[in-house]
């Protein structure tokens, strides 16, 4: 954290107004904000569907991005109307995303990956943001980085356990954020820098509008992996979960039944196996997701 965070902290007690350029944001970005969220892609991810090399390809998209977002931020870290948003060390996600793909797709990833179309009107609109219009910067840094901190760490693991992924956050690196202990104290921190900004109306005005394209760019690039996905096949993860731990004889647990057609039955090695598939593990997770991405703004 930086210094005087904790300080920072403290304006978070006092009530949220309307006028507040968060809750101006939060509040014209919300059908934009559902129709992310609701696009087959994102549906998909939360229900633990997702191919692995769309994944990968989902990656890509985010390297590009969060490359173009964090130069432009970067060259414009002092300027007056984004300066108090710069974050580098708690929120960069560059870094993260180069040893995602370095797990993902080995050695000498950089020249096995491109921009797609969708990612690379995403990227040339926040060129021209940065070098003509910094203030609008906002928009851009807060539609992505609040998103990464809301329901980031749900997505970690639904990744995690629809891939197969380690637990060692391997492939996932790009949803941990070593500086940011607190999340949620991260977040009002941001609010409050947000709301610190000084902007007009009109600016207002233009950086909600600037989010809403924001948001469009990141509809277009889960649209685009949508397409690509329906000609990959299905997802590379099964369901298998054995009734019995094969520790001792199935017979002697007090629940259990024979079937009438021979086979062993355990009602609670039966319930146990439900609750641990991933079917049922990917489904409470995206429940929670859902719940985390909904309180995103």
């Amino acid at each position: 954290m930086v210094a005087g965070e904790e300080e920072e902290y403290k304006m978070d007690g006092d009530p949220v107004s309307p006028t507040d350029l968060s809750e101006i944001l939060k509040e014209g970005t919300k059908e934009s904000h559902d129709r992310a969220e609701n696009t087959q892609f994102v549906k998909d991810f939360l229900k633990g569907k997702i191919h692995r090399e769309l994944f990968k390809l989902g990656t890509v998209a985010l390297y590009f991005t969060y490359s173009a977002m964090e130069e432009e931020m970067d060259r414009n870290a002092e300027h007056p109307a984004f300066a108090p948003l710069y974050f580098p060390l708690e929120l960069h996600r560059k870094e993260a995303l180069a040893k995602d793909l370095e797990f993902l797709y080995g050695p000498g990833w950089e020249k096995r990956v491109e921009s797609s179309e969708a990612t690379q009107r995403y990227v040339e609109r926040i060129r021209q943001v940065g070098q003509r219009e910094p203030g609008l910067l906002a928009a851009h840094a807060y539609t992505r980085y609040m998103g990464d901190l809301s329901g980031g760490q749900v997505l970690k693991k639904v990744a995690q356990r629809a891939l197969g992924l380690p637990a060692t956050g391997d492939g996932v690196q790009f949803y941990t954020f070593d500086n940011i202990s607190n999340p949620s104290r991260f977040k009002q921190l941001y609010r409050a820098r947000l709301n610190s900004l000084e902007t007009s109306e009109e600016s207002r005005r233009r950086i909600v509008d600037e989010a809403n394209e924001a948001f469009r760019f990141n509809i277009e690039v889960f649209e685009e992996l949508d397409k690509i996905g329906k000609t990959l096949g299905g997802t590379d993860q099964g369901d298998g979960v054995p009734l019995h731990n094969g520790k001792g004889d199935a017979r002697k647990c007090p629940f259990y039944a024979e079937k009438g057609n021979g086979e062993m039955g355990c009602p609670l090695h039966s319930a146990m196996a439900v609750v641990q598939s991933s079917s049922f593990q990917l489904v409470l997770a995206a429940l929670v997701a859902v719940i985390a991405i909904w309180c995103l703004l």
